[in-house]
């Protein structure tokens, strides 16, 4: 595995475990078996490391690389494979979640505009999609990055509900349902 790599996957587990403001550059250095200037050598600085790693490990890369696979899909085929592979991704990260979560309010200026970039940059993709579909004549006319936000919004308060606020206790429900369900209701309010 090469240097850069090693570290990004130290940065997610240390971040993950310990959050943002938890993990020392030193620590990841070390638990990557490293210098610490090595680890300054790939990443200038703690904040860079952070918005490399949330760029490469989140939703965002699986989002774009999707694309292309679902242009051959229905709308309905579409949605639900973006959204079954969003509830994926959170699931598979879910410790970082919860970390940022309980971290947010306490986040530097500099850590919000990272985050907040990464979260625009996942819904002006999806939103393309959107268009490609309002293009086609599929969907009517409505504000694509609207749509985005509120796709995913409702994917995330699913995952949010389910395994922080309700800790998985009330009332289950498969996920396949879940998402055909939220698909649905989605496709009702955008087809034309």
């Amino acid at each position: 595995m090469r240097t850069k790599d090693k570290i990004l996957e130290t940065g997610l587990r240390l971040f993950s475990k310990k959050g943002y403001l938890g993990a020392t550059t030193k620590e990841i250095a070390k638990a990557a078996g490293i210098a610490e200037i090595t680890l300054f050598r790939h990443f200038p600085s703690k904040e860079k490391l952070f918005e490399e790693v949330i760029n490469t490990h989140s939703f965002l890369p699986a989002l774009k690389g999707l694309l292309p696979e679902i242009a051959g899909l229905s709308y309905e085929e579409g949605l639900e494979l973006i959204a079954k592979r969003f509830l994926d991704s959170l699931t598979e990260r879910k410790d970082l979640v919860r970390i940022m979560h309980s971290e947010m309010h306490r986040y530097t200026e500099k850590i919000h505009r990272i985050y907040h970039s990464f979260i625009d940059e996942m819904f002006k993709t999806l939103a393309s999609y959107f268009a490609e579909m309002q293009k086609k004549r599929i969907l009517r006319v409505f504000d694509t990055e609207l749509g985005a936000r509120v796709f995913l919004g409702m994917f995330f308060s699913y995952f949010d509900a389910e395994n922080f606020l309700l800790l998985k206790k009330y009332r289950r429900t498969d996920t396949d349902i879940i998402v055909r369900e939220f698909v649905t209701i989605f496709i009702k309010g955008t087809e034309r």
